[in-house]
């Protein structure tokens, strides 16, 4: 990245400004603006997320929102409601209380003298959520949003589930919301109340994981803020990007095809970050696009920032499997719209173990949309002798190599080599490729079934094989078949009853080249990636009346961008930081052969970092950890762990917090600890005990 130290506005920081809510909650913000903003408003561009600005963000902060303010503009950086330096609890992720608080931040921007009473907002996960999700509010203020790696639906695609289907990150976020949300504000900032604040924060706070089993169907608490259930509530412009590593690489999409206002899609190689940190790369210069977005739609600049395609995405070029990349080889390519004109969908039949040449009349135009439906089939064949099913019983194994839900490339976390998972798989291959094959969009697999449970679940994953054998995951979806009917009205299975169940994979841009051969893998397990059902099922897939849909981009339809559409990756200097102790990341799989135990072990620790020009200590330590034995699917269980530890001089406190989750075939059971110390002392402390009934899951 190149850090650019001349810009056209000088700027001033702000570093602590209250602003007060109707409430009488007072809310944290730091604040970079023009210094000609005194005499000059300039409009103002709100990052509204819970991850503390005075420190755990303040490294990241200080690249872009220098950056932008530098271009003429108020940056303005607010901790949510109970975190960092602004009091109140944080009691869950985006709730009416959250939403409510934004518009008053942006009411009261608005109204600054420094301010020209235009807004926008940015930010990416919980910043992007947040931005979204108060446009549908259409506060007066607000001509724009900036957003990356974010959902518009709640349920159906976000970390909790998937498909129906209960995804181990559920836990994994649960158990840093449960850390970050505990954390003692800044006395520096606070004063004396630091410690009252911290106390009333953490004897208010309950692990959010319960609160979020308690939902294990689509309801109105998923509902609530997921703008998929009215899109026409969004009236100003957005511009929206992802990348394809991430989890979140589905939306974008979805609103380009939904929205009804000026959008622009941005998709890369990348996993859950910013595209200017970019990982895979390459990263690009995204905070330029984002300054041409502002100029536009708040400053009314005539700069053609809506010219060209729709959606800018990297096509990404075969490689072999790996647990993280530096950069994924590609081009970037253009569509128009989105649906797209340049796209077909291509529907395989599938044979045992084999993918077919597309059928007759198998074409159409890519719809892009999510979620998995299905309808029932009758038990009776269509007369005449039918070919018997192929049927497949994965063990607990198969999933250990998936990686992670959204990759944040820290540790490595993407899947590795498919072939020890297509053990434990129904594997359907394509004959070699005799010519490259690209395509854009999602993949749908329509399966023609039957499951030996009331519960039951299928994993379809589609790989890239190349010709020595290796495997590298291209897509993936899960669908729980309770959820046939949809996910708000989950019913069990008929075991023996033949089904039709359609499983959409994440979208992807992918090339195959000649040679290789295009594998589609079917499983009845995929953890730890998600909770397995509460018995092992057999699953009978009639292969002659099931299907693969590509969407096939054909090679010779045009690119419509540039070689090279984007400028290199820039930003402000960083603020100085100097790492204290050794970093230290993991991903281990472990086996034991004698009790038959297995176990993922995950480890982020950012050692001790300080942040030199506030003199603090900052530490932050993660781990995860997922166990089964044998092939007990009662056996799995999951844990959460994490020390966060801030330190000045003599103030010195720690939090730590762990959640444990375990089920057996009736419930789920979460245990939970939090406690709280200044020093070697504990002044806090308290445990939780609690189950929840299982609800077809």
């Amino acid at each position: 990245m190149r850090f650019v130290t001349q810009l056209p506005y000088a700027t001033k920081e702000e570093e602590h400004v209250a602003i007060p809510m109707s409430d009488g909650v007072e809310l944290s913000a730091r604040i970079w603006r023009p210094t000609s903003s005194d005499s000059e408003p300039v409009p103002a561009v709100l990052e509204y997320i819970p991850y503390r600005k005075r420190d755990l963000s303040a490294v990241r902060d200080s690249i872009h929102h220098p950056y932008i303010a530098g271009h003429g503009y108020a940056c303005v950086r607010v901790d949510i409601r109970g975190t960092g330096e602004s009091e109140g609890v944080l009691r869950d992720e985006y709730l009416e209380q959250e939403q409510r608080d934004a518009e008053e931040v942006l009411a009261w921007l608005a109204e600054q003298p420094w301010c020209d009473g235009g807004t926008g907002m940015m930010g990416i996960s919980w910043g992007a959520f947040a931005a979204l999700q108060v446009a549908a509010r259409q506060p007066p203020s607000l001509r724009g949003i900036v957003i990356a790696s974010f959902t518009d639906d709640r349920h159906a695609d976000d970390m909790h589930y998937m498909g129906g289907a209960l995804l181990s990150d559920n836990l994994a976020e649960a158990g840093t919301m449960f850390a970050y949300g505990t954390c003692p504000p800044d006395p520096a900032i606070v004063g004396d109340r630091w410690r009252a604040m911290w106390h009333e924060r953490m004897e208010h706070t309950r692990p959010w994981v319960l609160e979020w089993l308690r939902h294990q169907r689509r309801d109105d608490y998923w509902r609530h803020a997921s703008v998929c259930e009215d899109y026409g509530a969004v009236r100003c412009p957005v511009l929206a990007s992802s990348g394809w590593a991430d989890g979140y690489s589905n939306a974008v999409t979805r609103l380009l095809g939904n929205l009804d206002v000026p959008r622009k899609g941005l998709i890369g190689p990348w996993s859950h970050k910013f595209p200017h940190l970019g990982e895979p790369g390459p990263a690009i210069g995204y905070l330029q696009e984002v300054v041409r977005w502002w100029d536009h739609w708040l400053k009314g600049v005539d700069n053609g920032v809506m010219d060209g395609p729709m959606l800018r995405t990297w096509m990404q070029e075969s490689v072999p499997p790996s647990t993280s990349y530096e950069e994924r080889p590609g081009r970037w390519v253009g569509e128009p719209t989105w649906p797209s004109p340049h796209i077909r969908e291509v529907t395989h039949p599938l044979a045992p173990h084999r993918i077919g040449h597309p059928v007759e009349g198998g074409e159409g135009s890519a719809k892009g949309e999510a979620g998995a439906v299905a309808e029932r089939v009758g038990a009776d064949g269509t007369g005449g002798a039918e070919p018997a099913p192929v049927t497949v019983q994965s063990p607990l194994s198969v999933g250990q190599f998936a990686g992670k839900w959204a990759s944040y490339n820290a540790p490595p976390d993407l899947p590795y080599d498919q072939r020890e998972e297509d053990g434990g798989s129904l594997v359907f291959d394509s004959d070699p490729l005799t010519e490259r094959l690209e395509i854009l969009g999602s993949p749908t697999v329509e399966l023609d079934l039957t499951v030996s449970e009331p519960v039951g679940m299928v994993a379809a994953r589609l790989s890239d094989v190349s010709p020595d054998g290796s495997a590298t995951r291209v897509s993936y979806g899960i669908l729980n078949l309770t959820r046939l009917g949809g996910t708000d009205a989950p019913e069990p299975v008929e075991p023996g009853r033949r089904y039709r169940a359609k499983v959409q994979l994440n979208g992807v841009g992918q090339a195959f080249p000649p040679g290789h051969r295009i594998r589609l893998s079917l499983s009845t397990s995929y953890w730890p990636m998600a909770w397995p059902p509460p018995k092992p099922a057999l699953l009978s897939v009639y292969a002659h009346a099931s299907t693969l849909s590509l969407p096939v981009r054909p090679t010779e339809e045009p690119d419509e961008m540039p070689a090279s559409p984007f400028g290199e990756p820039e930003g402000a200097p960083p603020i100085a930081s100097t790492q204290l102790s050794p970093r230290e990341e993991r991903w281990e799989v472990k086996r034991d052969l004698v009790g038959y135990n297995a176990e993922l072990e995950i480890v982020k620790d950012r050692g001790l970092v300080r942040i030199e020009d506030i003199g603090l200590d900052v530490g932050l330590r993660a781990e995860e950890r997922y166990r089964s034995v044998a092939e007990d699917f009662t056996s799995v269980s999951g844990e959460s762990a994490w020390t966060m530890r801030f330190r000045r001089d003599e103030w010195d406190v720690r939090v730590e917090t762990r959640t444990r989750l375990t089920s057996d075939e009736d419930q789920f059971f979460v245990d939970a600890t939090l406690d709280g110390y200044e020093g070697d002392k504990r002044v806090f402390s308290r445990t939780w005990n609690e189950r929840v009934p299982r609800d077809l899951l």
